[in-house]
Order: C-alpha cells, then sequence, then structure tokens
C-alpha cells in the first residue's frame, strides 16, 4: 500500500481489521519498522485526537515525528496555478510540498473542505497535489469529502461491541449551529458498506450524501422508524451536499435523546467527537453506559497504527 486515502486502498478489510486488534493488543510490536523514519502531520484545520492519535501511533512504531499547523507555524500557502502571487500566501505548494517530502518518509495531511467550490473539495485538490508532488507516501487524516482514519476506528469499535454477526447500524444526521462538511458519514457510510451489517442512514430531506457513497443504502427520513430495532446509534451532522455548505435545518427534534435510545435494541452510541452536548445528543445519553465515544477515540491510535504498518512494510 502507498497511500491510504480511503477503504479502497487497503488490501483486504477484515485482514486489516484483525491486524488492528492485534496491534491493539501488543502496540509496541513493531517498533523495529519505523527506526530511523520520520512522519510529517501536517494540518490545515484544528485537530485534537486525529493529530494525538497519529503522532502517537507513529511513536508506537518508532518513528519519528513533526508537526506543521500550516497557516500558523509556517507561510501561508498558494494553491491555485498560474495565480500572480501578490496577496498574503508568499509560498506555493508546488515548492512547499517537495521540500517536505525531501524532509521525511511519510505524510499525513489534514485539510477539509473550503465550501467555496464543491468541485474543488469533491476533486480533492489538496490532498492531490500532496499525492502528485511529495515523493512519499500521504496518509489522509481527514480531507474535504472523506475521514477514512475515523471511519476505520469506528469499524474497528463496532466489531469489539456487536453481539450478533450482523447487527442494525444506524447513522443519523442531528443538529449542530455551525456548517460541516460531508466528509465523515460520507467516510462512514462508504466503510459500511464493505461489511455485511445492516446500515440505515436517517436525515431530513435535503440532506442527502452524493451519490456515489450513499449506493443503493436505505435513507429513512422518519429518525424514529429508523432507530427502531438498532444496535449502534452513530449521531453526525453534516451540511448539504445539493446545496452545497448550507445549513437547511437546525430542527432538534433530530438530538439525540434517552426517548430516541429507548427505540432501539440497546444501542450503543457514537460519534467521532467532539460533539456539541444537548445540540447532537444529550448529556444523559453522552454519560451513559450505552456511550462508547470515547473507547471509540481510543481506537484512534490503532486504526492509524495499522495504516502506518501497512505503508512502512509495502
Amino acid at each position: 500500500m502507498r497511500h491510504f486515502t480511503s477503504v479502497y486502498d487497503l488490501p483486504n478489510l477484515p485482514d486489516a481489521i484483525k491486524a488492528a486488534q492485534e496491534i491493539k493488543s501488543n502496540p509496541y510490536g513493531f517498533q523495529h519498522l519505523g527506526k530511523n523514519k520520520t512522519m510529517v502531520l501536517i494540518f490545515f484545520n484544528s485537530s485534537l485526537r486525529t493529530r494525538l492519535s497519529t503522532q502517537k501511533a507513529a511513536m508506537n512504531l518508532g518513528m519519528n515525528t513533526m508537526i506543521l499547523n500550516v497557516n500558523q507555524d509556517g507561510w501561508r500557502m498558494e494553491s491555485e496555478l498560474g495565480v500572480v502571487m501578490d496577496g498574503d500566501k508568499p509560498e506555493h505548494m508546488l515548492e512547499a510540498i517537495p521540500v517536505i517530502g525531501r524532509f521525511c518518509d511519510m505524510i499525513g495531511v489534514r485539510a477539509f473542505a473550503g465550501f467555496e467550490n464543491k468541485d474543488d473539495d469533491y476533486s480533492e485538490k489538496i490532498l492531490n497535489q500532496f499525492i502528485k508532488y511529495a515523493g512519499v507516501p500521504i496518509i489522509s487524516m481527514e480531507a474535504a469529502t472523506r475521514h477514512p482514519l475515523q471511519s476505520f476506528a469506528d469499524h474497528m469499535t463496532i466489531e469489539e461491541y456487536k453481539t450478533k454477526p450482523r447487527p442494525k447500524v444506524v447513522l443519523s444526521w442531528a443538529p449542530h449551529p455551525k456548517v460541516l462538511p460531508q466528509a465523515v458519514p460520507n467516510s462512514f457510510v462508504e466503510w459500511m458498506r464493505q461489511t455485511d451489517y445492516e446500515l440505515v442512514v436517517t436525515h431530513p430531506k435535503g440532506y442527502e450524501l452524493e451519490k456515489s457513497f450513499i449506493g443503493n443504502v436505505k435513507v429513512e427520513y422518519d429518525q424514529n422508524k429508523a432507530f427502531e430495532g438498532a444496535d449502534f446509534i452513530y449521531a453526525k451532522n453534516w451540511s448539504s451536499y445539493a446545496e452545497y455548505g448550507e445549513i437547511l435545518s437546525m430542527d432538534k427534534s433530530w438530538t439525540i435523546t434517552t426517548e430516541k435510545m429507548g427505540l432501539t435494541n440497546d444501542a450503543k452510541f457514537m460519534h467521532c467527537l467532539p460533539v456539541r452536548r444537548n445540540m447532537i445528543v444529550s448529556d444523559e445519553v453522552l454519560d451513559s453506559p450505552s456511550s462508547i465515544v470515547v473507547d471509540e477515540a481510543e481506537n484512534r491510535v490503532y486504526s492509524a497504527q495499522t495504516i502506518l504498518k501497512l505503508i512502512l512494510e509495502g
């Protein structure tokens, strides 16, 4: 495996889940792989779990790590081609990316959707420039359209907690006061489609995901009906794809509450974090035994470490 940007980059998903479970039981067993190797983590956007978990994963494998918060620690970068650089961006990515590549053995990149141009976002303009010009393996630490390390950890967590071979997993939209990208729901659906789980997506009308991600997955516009018999509830907000980057609803009746969870099959509650309490989910649900968000976050280390191990071995 050369780069990691989606589930389709994995040689075999069940084998990757098994490898992550083995790494979790012995996280320091492969330090020889990363000896004298360096990973640079580049953040165009804020991070807590992604930064710490990916850095920890690299360190567990014996790697050195360097972190660059773009536009804070370094020069502001221009990404457009053919522009006259007479503004506030003194460095172009065409030079910055290959220079960074000379300093390391792999690069992690976190670059959210900009919501200025749907085509630019969905073509993964920033991420693909790193793949094209860096000369080293690139790992997506969340891009405009996907968050594959998160989805890997989500899948791993469901495997740990499921009590039957084919659990019912529900991805539910929930209200949020700010515009958020579709990256997490896109990626979650993409990964769940590679399993034999029963997957249902529920959201208000107008929040349909892009067709290549949702495929033939069942969409239920009645949240209560979707929750019936569910084994896992994954809550997440996203903005509209059709009316790109728009907030179409702030309907708090979609907030995950104990009453909503009572419709399920004693479901576990999941979220990628950070989560806005009493907007996305009530305190009562988030603080209850059904919430597995902290275990889910811990698995971010092992999902990242599995990916880095596969790249180092390759």
